[in-house]
């Protein structure tokens, strides 16, 4: 087989390293010869580089070191070098080899091809002749001397010895944050006014599985005070009207704006016709007070009526004005959204996460899926506020989403970004585009969830919850 430094082995070396990195090739062997001086004209004070030696028995492995090589004729001090392998005889076995000694990483001579370590591994000196089919390369070998090496051995990370068809050195940059991913880390059908028109037909189009009877899926929205949960229902409501709305109290204050539990209609813009969900807004998390598992019990069973008002000092009971006292699956929640604001995801107060996965333990009970709005995502990432349509290609936001996913427990598909209008007088195509492939992916979840309750009435398991503290 020909193994090669192609995205696998890259994507695993920028694992290994951290961050985001693009490699150039510096020195090819073949190319360039087997030559010290080859190596050092191409290679010094270009910065942090990956040596790689493919081996004649289809060994591929090497080293990397984030110093400049300069020709010092003495060893260089790195504490994130390391040596590693990618194949072992054909077969993709990677594995990482750090330095332990860091004062002798890498030995930076200028008669010296590659050098790691004292020597662990010592490429050639001066110049090797390309032999016809590979270079009889006139280094060393004493893996162990600078590197830890995890159970390796001579043997495994070379076949016991140096011949190679080539070595290659690469320079490795750093990214950073801001610079676009090549391919989106979430793959969408081209944004174009197609899909939106498609999108929106989808959407009207809805309807929850025949079988049930259920005429409208129901969406719960629970999230931080100011975080942007009433303010989505403002942005999908918008959407469908074709104008800017806001039916929905919103905004930034101290408190929660809602104190009042709702089940906002969504209205077809032209016929003012009801689609075939509903949006429940609730009031705020916060640290200390906002909705508790006490009220989601009720809010999830479908016992509280439309415009309930939320009052700490009056618990929720059968006497509660509207109580719904035997709720079917018509007035139950189907699909739970938190809504999170994506610009202060790394200091959310402990509390408010604890109450988070407080409330979770009740959707989980009762098999309800839950998803994640990460919203305010153009505060995140500067190349997405000028263009709403490169939230997938941003690596910022896939880390955002990365981290959201690990605090809530959830997988990364049901972390969902997305912008709402807040300060917008004008509706945009790329904040419509995003607004509807999230609320496709909640419906499809609340399918999911009624799809489930139709197998457990096939199987005869069907039973009234009543699941309390």
């Amino acid at each position: 087989m020909t193994i090669q430094f192609k995205k696998k082995e890259q994507n695993q070396l920028t694992k290994w390293i951290g961050g985001r990195k693009r490699y150039t090739l510096l020195y090819k062997a073949s190319r360039d010869g087997c030559t010290s001086t080859a190596f050092h004209n191409t290679c010094n004070n270009k910065g942090p580089t990956v040596s790689i030696l493919y081996n004649t028995d289809n060994f591929m492995y090497g080293g990397y070191t984030a110093v400049n090589w300069k020709s010092a004729n003495a060893h260089q001090n790195d504490g994130s070098a390391f040596l590693f392998r990618f194949y072992q005889n054909g077969n993709w076995k990677p594995v990482r080899m750090p330095v332990v000694n860091a004062q002798h990483a890498i030995y930076d001579h200028a008669t010296y091809g590659p050098s790691f370590g004292g020597h662990d591994l010592q490429t050639f000196s001066n110049t090797v002749n390309f032999d016809g089919t590979n270079f009889s390369l006139n280094g060393s070998a004493n893996f162990g001397a600078s590197y830890t090496m995890n159970g390796e051995n001579y043997n495994s990370i070379a076949n016991g010895h140096i011949r190679v068809k080539d070595i290659e050195v690469y320079l490795v940059e750093d990214l950073g944050g801001g610079t676009p991913l090549d391919e989106p880390w979430r793959k969408t059908a081209k944004w174009n006014p197609k899909l939106l028109n498609e999108l929106k037909e989808r959407v009207e189009k809805y309807k929850p599985l025949k079988d049930l009877k259920v005429p409208q899926a129901r969406i719960l929205l629970v999230g931080q005070v100011g975080a942007g949960k009433s303010s989505f229902f403002n942005t999908i409501n918008s959407i469908f009207r074709g104008y800017i709305t806001s039916q929905a109290c919103s905004g930034n204050a101290e408190h929660s704006l809602t104190t009042m539990y709702r089940m906002y209609q969504i209205r077809n813009g032209q016929s003012g016709t009801p689609m075939n969900f509903r949006l429940h807004d609730t009031r705020g998390l916060e640290a200390d007070q906002g909705i508790d598992s006490h009220e989601m019990n009720y809010l999830l069973d479908g016992n509280l009526p439309d415009r309930h008002q939320f009052n700490p000092s009056v618990p929720i009971s059968g006497d509660t004005p509207g109580f719904v006292v035997s709720p079917s699956l018509s007035d139950k929640i189907h699909c739970v959204i938190f809504v999170l604001d994506g610009s202060i995801v790394d200091v959310i107060p402990e509390k408010v996460i604890e109450r988070m996965k407080n409330l979770q333990l009740r959707m989980n009970q009762r098999g309800i899926p839950q998803v994640v709005l990460l919203t305010k995502i153009d505060k995140v990432c500067e190349a997405v506020a000028e263009d709403i349509s490169q939230v997938f290609y941003s690596p910022i936001i896939q880390e955002t989403v990365d981290r959201v996913s690990q605090i809530m427990g959830l997988p990364r598909s049901h972390i969902l970004p997305i912008k709402n209008y807040e300060s917008e007088m004008e509706l945009n195509e790329n904040v419509n585009i995003l607004a509807l492939l999230t609320l496709q992916q909640v419906l499809h979840f609340a399918d999911d969830y009624m799809y489930n309750y139709l197998d457990q009435i096939e199987e005869g398991k069907v039973r009234q919850l009543h699941i309390r503290e």
